[in-house]
């Protein structure tokens, strides 16, 4: 009778750590890639991975937009906002636009000009999406040396290039938060406190900040909100000043991630912490009522575990509809976990396990138990 070891099969030399890929093909290099394969076809062509990320950028601005609309065309102002089940409505309504006042919008004519502002720039997008896919290279490293195209090109294995790209991402970052502060102050944010838009001054105490890391889900002071965004908006701007004047500083060490290079681990990288912010965004929007008040998006909602865990909502709306709190919830709950999935498959592969050995795997313990019998 043949002994079958699944410690044997799956040894170590199977899952060779520190060997990272720039995609993984198991010694394939003539390996082509189906449309739902994603950003993996255009991995080695720089032109054409700027293209695809221009094309996404158009896609959800077209989405928020033509949603937007679309939950406008429903809204009926004598009920609630959050028994609605809305979700791009209440956004909206909680950075002060709408003339939001107990929850109920009063100015639905700037909610429109929003809308319709995403749609046209998700036309823009579009455009230079299929600019870059039909009429520029494939490749922006084949410009000639010095021109503006090839100041964007990148390779996957030059640490240089990558850290410099997350530096500006990371600046990018800085200023987006920098403008939710700056915009809280000035125009004001809505406070279910007081059932109206208030301006808000960020209250940047470093301590509470600290302590924050605990009870984030119970925090209840919009000030204290706009202190940590403020915060992350110093702690980023650090953070790409770093990267971007590094990036071609001195030897690229183990210190500084030079066994970490390759798209498939990049990306793995990326969906874990894509991953982790969804699962903070699911409990934070499940029970915070601060930032997501109830006139808005409905009330709290209970935590359940059957076969998988979900969100529950506390109230009952009609025709067994669902609130805006309970879609968002449920929905960041599920990406992150389909993300993390996505994290641990890339990574794997970037570390060079060969997963198809897990299908000669059952193989084997089926002949197994064939020659056992």
């Amino acid at each position: 009778m043949k002994r079958f070891s699944i410690i044997g099969h799956l040894k170590i030399s199977y899952l060779r750590p520190f060997i990272f890929f720039l995609v993984q093909t198991y010694g394939n290099p003539n390996v082509t890639y189906a449309w739902y394969a994603g950003n993996t076809g255009v991995t080695n062509r720089s032109g054409r991975f700027i293209a695809s990320h221009i094309g996404h950028t158009g896609l959800i601005c077209f989405g928020a937009g033509a949603n937007t609309l679309f939950e406008l065309a429903r809204y009926n102002p004598s009920l609630p906002m959050g028994d609605q089940g809305m979700v791009m409505l209440p956004h909206l309504a909680t950075y002060g636009l709408g003339g939001c006042e107990n929850g109920v919008i009063t100015d639905p004519y700037a909610l429109t000009v929003v809308a319709v502002f995403h749609l046209i720039f998700s036309a823009v997008y579009a455009g230079g999406a299929m600019l870059h896919s039909f009429r520029y290279k494939e490749k922006l490293e084949d410009y000639p040396a010095g021109s503006r195209p090839n100041k964007f090109a990148f390779s996957w294995d030059d640490p240089n290039r990558l850290t410099s790209i997350l530096g500006h991402h990371l600046c990018f970052l800085a200023l987006g938060n920098v403008q939710f502060v700056e915009w809280a102050k000035y125009n004001g944010i809505y406070d279910p406190a007081i059932g109206a838009v208030r301006k808000v001054e960020y209250n940047l105490d470093l301590g509470a900040i600290w302590n924050h890391q605990i009870d984030w889900l119970s925090i209840s002071s919009l000030e204290d909100i706009m202190g940590g965004h403020a915060f992350l908006a110093f702690f980023m701007a650090a953070g790409a000043a770093f990267h971007i004047f590094t990036s071609n500083f001195g030897e690229y060490t183990e210190f500084k991630g030079k066994g970490l290079l390759g798209a498939e681990w990049v990306l793995s990288t990326s969906l874990a912490g894509a991953a982790y912010t969804a699962f903070v965004a699911a409990f934070w929007v499940s029970t915070n009522t601060t930032i997501y008040p109830t006139e808005l998006y409905g009330q709290v909602l209970n935590l359940k575990l059957e076969i998988a865990p979900y969100f529950l909502d506390t109230q009952t709306l009609a025709n067994d509809a669902h609130t805006g709190r309970a879609w968002l919830a449920n929905f960041h709950y599920y990406v992150g976990f389909f993300y993390l999935q996505g994290h641990l498959w890339h990574g794997l592969r970037a570390m060079g396990f060969d997963f198809r050995r897990i299908g000669k795997l059952f193989n084997e313990l089926e002949t197994s138990e064939i020659s056992a019998g």
